[in-house]
């Protein structure tokens, strides 16, 4: 039957092509299902459409033999009361009823022929139904994950780890530079501060030192007498006289 081939096709078919295209491969496999569904609903109809029309045809078969018999009886009847035209005239009536009846029970017989196929199909179709049912969850489950591994794998392309730790490998390479250049500048600056009140302590032990030679100048000079004092004042300053 070419309808269960077209859906034994779409049963069959390749759920990777589906990912390839275009289309939203959930949306694909939800709308084959409702076709086999509406597909289903269909060839019910067909099964009950069949059904009644055997009904009705072995009513008609019913009716006609009625008849037939009817009028058996009364060439019958005929012919007991000597009216053998009449009687003649019964048969034909009846053979016209006959036939019909032959005619109606032929028909009967591929009725039932087409009612056994199509009730064959039905079943064949609302196995594949529930096939199709349990395979659209599992590739729709398929599609999401394939979906979700090809954009996984746009954003492992779009930010690159390698790229991203190098970037992070150079920032920390600036960031020591400049931790580096931040201390050898706090350093100086230490360093000049140290040498700054280093002078200052040295300018105080020249200026200490240079009162004290002062002094002693000054302690000389007011002590100072002829020969003896020159001699005393040479002794103070260190010197032996001659």
């Amino acid at each position: 039957m070419g309808l269960i081939d077209r859906i034994v096709r779409v049963i069959r078919a390749n759920i990777n092509d589906l990912i390839n295209k275009t289309e939203d491969p959930e949306k694909i496999l939800e709308q084959t299902v409702l076709e086999m569904q509406e597909d289903l609903i269909a060839l019910r109809q067909a099964v009950a459409a069949a059904i009644a029309t055997k009904k009705r045809t072995e009513r008609d078969v019913n009716h006609a033999q009625s008849h037939a018999d009817s009028w058996y009886s009364r060439a019958q009847l005929a012919l007991e009361k000597g009216s053998e035209q009449l009687a003649r005239e019964a048969l034909v009536k009846r053979k016209s009823y006959w036939e019909t009846v032959q005619a109606l029970q032929g028909q009967l017989t591929s009725l039932d022929t087409i009612i056994n196929k199509l009730k064959q199909d039905l079943r064949t179709l609302e196995g594949k139904i529930a096939e199709a049912r349990m395979r659209k969850d599992m590739y729709i489950a398929r599609a999401r994950s394939a979906q979700a591994a090809a954009k996984m794998n746009e954003l492992m392309d779009r930010y690159n780890p390698s790229g991203t730790l190098q970037a992070f490998e150079r920032m920390e390479e600036k960031i020591l530079q400049l931790e580096a250049r931040s201390e050898v500048i706090e350093n100086m600056g230490s360093r000049e501060l140290e040498n700054k009140f280093a002078a200052l302590e040295a300018e105080n032990d020249v200026d200490a030192e240079l009162a004290q030679m002062k002094q002693r100048i000054a302690g000389v000079s007011e002590t100072q007498l002829p020969g003896a004092g020159q001699s005393s004042a040479a002794k103070k300053l260190g010197f032996d006289a001659e």
